[in-house]
């Protein structure tokens, strides 16, 4: 939620905030704005698909800062969406607007947009520290503010709707947390943290109003639930202070609420004065929607509290009415982060909003890639509850996935899939299910098999099957440059993770090296053919974690901030096209060029298995996409180009590595972009056989 422009109007009177030293206290931190604030406030990479492994340093210094400062963060997230669709439009909006900053960034290179992975690496990261966190069934703000009254503890956030919250502690805005100047108290000598202080006392004692009226402020204002203005209901507030500029209406609303007591004779009062003019049904629409919004300022008693301390999931009875269709088994995973939180809106709503990135907006989303991943997750979470269909919703065995088209929002219904290996499968016993069958499920989805993946270390199993998926499945295809740059990445990855290079053997550290040479700030726009082929993969990855966790981790859960840096990916696919090999990198560092080639090797065969019909897919026939038969095609294509007129000037160039084959041609950025528009074309840049 949110109220529009009291953010501005607050930080704008230096009256209403107190600067403070903060330290030795409990601290529940609204978790979404935290990861959102810290990834654009840090310079991190959003043109590129994102650098996880920045972000993940970030966090860790952000809870450094707090321990060293006596500070405990309890950590809340939002889950689910609120089941009676009154914030549809506004997520709507928000998605619009997460196309519009993809394109901006796209062409323009500015803009911000947070990258795929962010979530699940921020939720990795708390465990990895050990710091309290809970993953809220529906929207958190609520359940912050029930826990910070029970604890008498502040609210970290930027979210304006705790300026509304009665939080007897008070709210402390992220914006003005200055945990990187951490302090010393010269006469304790303990260390603190300067910030912004906010309580609804003292706004409330300023305007001379009673508490419960600062709901009936929010609502007629505007924010998520409700909009007059855009009911064209326009009311002026102007004429009851003296104030001029741009908040006049927030302070003559405010001198206006003084003269009540309560909500509903301040809501009745605001009622009539719209003009009669407008019909009865925008005056009951009126009325709903500021009653809705009021209600949900209401503090609920909450079971964050009992979850903290016991680690106890709330039983099905507490739970909201919509809420109950969730499996129990599923309720404390959920709470704890380690089921995806997009299974209470499908299970709920059959509805799901995907998010966008930085790729070519003028070919399909880098969603429909992994949608066949997603049909398979919808089909464990629907099948056999044919009994929960209602009748004003579509039925269970559709998602409704809203998703880009071009340049706009769109839906489309998207059908639950059911593999072989999981057609007896049933949600409420799903965790219970024999282990080889729950990770035959997977495989047979990503199109692998069990013993490819043997020679792969057991946490990089998933991102090589996802990237076995991805090479079949991506559109345009995949070439040799893109994929050794990914797997270099992944080295990388595996050096930042292992830390090898800090106390490695020098051909370690000679490695990082050269990989930490290609990480360059990018400058202006990204190229769209590399940006949309690994938006794919993310979007692959991203599905398959979820679909690995909803069948309890058959495959060890990849730790997603070591693998993708995009301002290295990027610039190593460039070098990558020239005269740069992955043997001119990995040289002499044994143990990674290992690493690096069996991970090749399971693409390889996975690859060759594929062709030879001897790995099934989950897809059935009739949902797979031409461009899926098209690496099937490539070995009897034959498309010679004259490449006498290329840049440079080069010959083409054959290498062989692990049954690759490379005809390489060098292409103008802008060719390259153009030919992606005719897919089955695109192979001209970088042609692959197998052998």
């Amino acid at each position: 939620m949110g109220v529009r422009g009291l953010t501005s109007f607050i930080e704008g009177d230096r009256t209403f905030c107190k600067d403070i030293h903060f330290r030795n206290s409990k601290l529940i931190i609204d978790g979404c704005n935290l990861y959102n604030l810290l990834y654009f406030n840090s310079n991190l990479d959003q043109s590129h698909g994102g650098d996880y492994d920045a972000f993940d340093d970030k966090l860790r210094k952000f809870f450094q800062a707090l321990k060293d400062c006596g500070i405990d963060p309890y950590v809340v997230l939002d889950g689910g969406s609120n089941s009676n669709n009154c914030k549809l439009e506004t997520h709507k909006q928000r998605a619009q607007s997460r196309i519009n900053s993809a394109s901006n960034i796209g062409l323009y290179g500015s803009g911000s947009l947070l990258p795929t992975l962010v979530y699940q690496v921020f939720k990795q990261l708390l465990t990895s520290l050990n710091v309290p966190m809970a993953q809220c069934l529906g929207e958190a703000d609520q359940e912050i503010a029930s826990l910070a009254h029970r604890w008498n503890c502040p609210v970290l956030s930027n979210d304006s709707d705790f300026y509304i919250f009665d939080i007897k502690a008070g709210f402390l805005p992220i914006s003005h947390f200055q945990w990187q100047k951490v302090s010393v108290n010269q006469a304790s000598s303990q260390k603190y943290i300067p910030c912004k202080h906010y309580t609804t006392t003292s706004f409330c004692r300023y305007f001379n109003i009673n508490k419960q009226l600062l709901p009936v402020f929010a609502a007629v204002v505007g924010n998520d639930y409700v909009s007059l203005r855009n009911m064209g209901i326009f009311l002026r507030w102007e004429d009851h202070t003296s104030v001029e500029g741009r908040f006049a209406h927030f302070n003559g609303l405010l001198s206006w609420l003084a003269s009540f007591q309560g909500q509903e004779e301040a809501l009745d009062s605001v009622l009539k004065r719209i003009d009669h003019s407008y019909n009865r049904q925008k005056m009951s629409l009126a009325r709903s929607g500021l009653s809705l919004a009021i209600e949900e300022y209401k503090v609920p008693s909450g079971f964050l509290e009992s979850f903290f301390s016991s680690g106890v999931a709330p039983g099905p009875c507490r739970l909201p009415v919509p809420h109950r269709v969730l499996p129990d088994w599923t309720l404390l995973p959920l709470m704890k982060g380690r089921l995806p939180s997009c299974i209470v809106d499908v299970l709920q709503m059959r509805r799901q909003i995907m998010g966008t990135q930085v790729e070519d907006l003028r070919m399909p989303s880098g969603n429909i890639t992994s949608r066949p991943i997603r049909q398979v997750l919808y089909g464990l979470l629907l099948a056999g509850r044919r009994e929960c269909q209602s009748s004003d919703g579509p039925p269970v065995e559709y998602v409704e996935e809203y998703d880009r088209e071009g340049m706009n929002l769109t839906s489309s219904m998207v059908e639950a899939v059911l593999p072989s290996a999981s057609e007896q499968l049933q949600l409420d016993t799903l965790h219970r299910a024999p282990h080889s069958v729950r990770c035959e499920v997977i495989l047979e989805t990503l199109g692998v098999s069990s013993s490819s993946l043997s020679g792969v270390p057991p946490h990089l199993r998933l991102p090589v099957a996802v990237t076995c998926y991805w090479l079949r499945h991506a559109h345009p295809q995949p070439d040799k440059p893109l994929l050794e740059a990914l797997l270099l990445g992944l080295v990388y990855g595996e050096l930042r993770r292992q830390r090898k290079y800090e106390r490695a053997k020098r051909p370690e550290r000679e490695l990082f090296e050269r990989l930490r040479g290609h990480i360059k700030k990018p400058t202006g726009s990204p190229d769209l053919v590399v940006a949309h082929s690994y938006s794919q993969w993310q979007c692959c990855l991203k599905d398959s974690v979820h679909l690995n966790q909803l069948l309890s981790l058959p495959l060890p859960d990849p730790q997603c901030a070591w693998l993708y840096k995009g301002t290295l990916v990027h610039q190593l696919e460039a070098k990558l096209r020239g005269t740069m090999t992955p043997d001119s990198l990995l040289v002499e560092s044994h143990s990674f060029e290992q690493l690096y080639r069996a991970m090749l090797r399971v693409i390889h065969n996975s690859h060759a298995a594929g062709l030879n019909s001897k790995v099934s897919g989950a897809i059935p026939p009739s949902l797979k996409k031409p461009q899926d038969d098209l690496m099937a095609r490539m070995q009897v294509l034959a498309l010679e180009e004259d490449d006498s007129g290329a840049e440079g000037g080069e010959n083409p160039k054959q290498e062989d590595d692990v049954g690759w084959t490379l005809v390489r041609t060098r292409h103008k950025t802008k060719k390259r972009y153009n030919q992606s528009q005719n897919p089955e074309f695109s192979q001209k840049q970088g042609r692959i056989s197998w052998e």
